[in-house]
């Protein structure tokens, strides 16, 4: 069995070669992975995942294919290679697949710098059921609470290597450990869901587990009474919670395969305002233990710092090597990928320019309206951007909470939406997309 990642990656590529592919790229995953779930103060669930996966991309001319395995054996590698291939000379020819340029490749940073990888010792399952039980017993432990739904801590640790025959190769390291808690809240038809969670790169830096689980229990019993409010057109502040949300929509309609395709409702809109004048939306990729940083894409690219929305305006779109040659860009070195597909265009770390009001001050500038927080569904026209999303929180009068809300619609048409939205102060920095709450005039609710 082949033994390091580096290995691995490289017996894929010489067996891409050998068995007749122009050019490939390959990527290798290791991993280690523990969840606890408890539940009325015992253990419910243990799990405990270990595995490597490598994943192959061939190229035959301007034909591709992928394939996959968690078998590393050399005869399977070997094997692995010649079926790609074999896939590839039967697939259409694609005028926008192909690796890198050599000039191109290059480390945006250096990868220990980015702190991706907890130095720590992996926690014990015991050390994991203490948390979680710490959560379940900190929210049972909220007046109006009648049970926990779910309690869990986990921990993951991961490898990463990737390697192209275009001379590429790199790889990092990074963990991951959360502690999530589900609080339920009355009986019968009467009840109400809410809870909290936190996920760290470093184990020191999550929050308390008694902290989540009391907040899990605070929003659940706040709901306690919710019912549906006034239909009309009234102001609606999206917590901070789900605010980011309004930012992923963005981020959809810039991605470059949607603007490739025609799917945009931002298409055409490169220079033009799309946020208010005050509000830049800076992607930095460099952010040290922050989980959506990486020194290098997925296609060996040098990530970068640099502003989708600069002061309102949008500057550039999210593209990888594929969908930058079909609008005749360059890459922004956003390439994604797994083991079984293609790399595809996404967005690193997201931070959108913070306002000088807190979300109270928010609410009282904003009187009467709805304190948004929890959303389902979505319908987003991805043409035109029109917006409607199942949402529940607190009605709000005079800028102050009168009473819970649930099963009402918001409305809206997200290029004015997000045109006008005021920030709050209160974005969380430790987040991939960092977005404080909003506040948007003149939405339309349905309600009763």
């Amino acid at each position: 069995m082949t033994d390091t990642l580096e290995t691995i990656t490289g017996a894929l590529i010489d067996a891409a070669r050998k068995a007749g592919a122009d050019a490939a790229d390959a990527i290798a995953l290791k991993g280690s992975a523990v969840t606890i779930d408890v539940r009325v103060g015992a253990l419910e669930q243990a799990e405990r995942s270990e595995g490597t996966d490598m994943g192959l991309r061939v190229l035959v001319g301007r034909r591709q294919a992928c394939v996959s395995a968690s078998d590393t054996r050399a005869e399977t590698i070997s094997t692995l290679a010649e079926r790609a291939v074999a896939m590839a000379k039967e697939a259409p020819e694609d005028p926008y697949a192909g690796l890198a340029e050599a000039d191109q490749l290059g480390f945006g940073c250096d990868a220990e710098g980015l702190q991706l990888a907890d130095p720590a010792e992996e926690p014990s399952p015991e050390v994991l059921q203490q948390e979680a039980l710490a959560a379940e017993a900190a929210a049972l432990g909220v007046e109006g609470v009648s049970q926990v739904q779910s309690s869990t801590a986990a921990w993951s640790r991961r490898e990463v290597h990737m390697a192209a025959s275009n001379g590429f190769a790199g790889g990092y390291e990074r963990t991951d450990s959360g502690i999530y808690c589900s609080a339920i809240a009355g009986t019968g038809t009467g009840m109400q869901r809410d809870g909290d969670g936190d996920s760290r790169i470093f184990r020191a830096d999550l929050r308390g587990a008694e902290d989540i689980g009391r907040v899990a229990g605070e929003r659940a019993a706040m709901l306690l009474g919710a019912k549906r409010p006034k239909t009309g057109a009234y102001p609606v502040l999206f917590d901070e919670r789900i605010a980011s949300s309004l930012i992923g929509h963005l981020l959809g309609a810039v991605n470059g395969s949607a603007v490739a395709r025609g799917q945009s409702w931002l298409r055409g809109k490169l220079g033009e305002q799309v946020l208010p004048g005050g509000l830049s939306l800076i992607e930095d990729p460099h952010r040290p233990r922050v989980p959506g940083s990486r020194p290098f894409d997925a296609e060996g690219l040098p990530t970068r710092k640099r502003a989708l929305v600069d002061k309102g305006v949008l500057t550039g779109w999210i593209l990888d090597l594929s969908t930058a040659r079909k609008l005749g860009m360059e890459s922004t070195a956003n390439a994604k990928r797994g083991t079984s597909a293609p790399p595809s265009p996404g967005a690193w770390n997201i931070e959108m320019t913070q306002g000088t009001q807190s979300r109270e001050e928010l609410m009282r500038e904003m009187g009467t309206g709805l304190l948004v927080t929890s959303m389902i569904g979505a319908t987003i026209n991805p043409n035109t951007g029109d917006y409607s999303r199942g949402a529940s929180g607190f009605w709000v009068e005079n800028g102050e909470i009168a009473y819970p809300v649930n099963e009402c619609t918001i409305a809206g048409h997200l290029p004015e939406m997000l045109l006008n939205m005021v920030p709050a102060n209160d974005a969380r920095p430790w987040l991939s997309r960092v977005v404080p709450s909003v506040l948007v005039e003149g939405l339309t609710l349905a309600g009763e």
